[in-house]
């Protein structure tokens, strides 16, 4: 085994890496039934932490207000 492969790393640091750059998770799921689509899902989620450098995309700035 190498050094990357014995490598442990806990949930609480793999959280803190992920919100500290962003992460984008996009899929489909289509619910079909003798080539009838009866459902589809489309999910596009951003999940990023929020802070004074990087602010809330749901927020207006200050002079749009």
């Amino acid at each position: 085994m190498t050094v990357v492969e014995r490598r442990e790393i806990a949930l609480v640091d793999l959280l803190d890496r992920l919100l500290a750059g962003g992460v984008v998770i996009t899929g489909d799921v289509t619910l079909r039934i003798a080539d009838v689509d009866l459902v589809r899902i489309d999910l596009n989620a951003l999940i990023s932490s929020v802070n004074a450098s990087v602010p809330s995309p749901f927020e207006l700035p200050a002079k749009e207000l």
